[in-house]
């Protein structure tokens, strides 16, 4: 996960140019309460360079089918369809405090898997904004 960590610190420079915006978008539904932290109901969206200035690497997890995931994905994630995400979760990050950040192809599905997992209690949770879609325009890599 290291290699992981230091391409985003060599893209750093480029993204900064690309994106002035440092703030960390948190999209809210109004069936929930808010009392200044992160509720079931908010969605925390991390952009590819906030995701490099991350010190601990958080498990990465593609919600993408399989057949995505084969084409081409963020290296080190953790393939889990949207639809087996409640049974699978728990073997890949029994631990609901460690950071977590979902992906899919455009952001979509992440941010409704990210949603689902603070249902299920995950504390540490994040939707890569713009999927891989975004990874990709910033220059980032994929395994297959």
């Amino acid at each position: 996960m290291s290699s992981f960590l230091s391409l985003f610190r060599d893209l750093t420079p480029m993204l900064a140019r690309r994106n002035r915006n440092n703030e960390m978008a948190v999209y809210r539904d109004d069936r929930f309460s808010t009392h200044g932290e992160i509720t079931v109901g908010e969605i925390r969206e991390i952009s590819v360079r906030e995701l490099a200035k991350l010190k601990e690497s958080p498990v990465i997890v593609d919600v993408r089918d399989e057949k995505e995931f084969l084409s081409g994905h963020i290296e080190g994630a953790w393939n889990v369809s949207r639809s087996g995400l409640e049974q699978t979760v728990s073997e890949i990050v029994p631990d609901r405090a460690i950071p977590i950040v979902v992906y899919s192809a455009h952001g979509t599905r992440g941010a409704l898997a990210a949603e689902t997992l603070q249902k299920l209690g995950y504390r540490n949770v994040s939707s890569l904004k713009g999927g891989l879609s975004a990874w990709l325009d910033a220059g980032g890599l994929v395994a297959t």
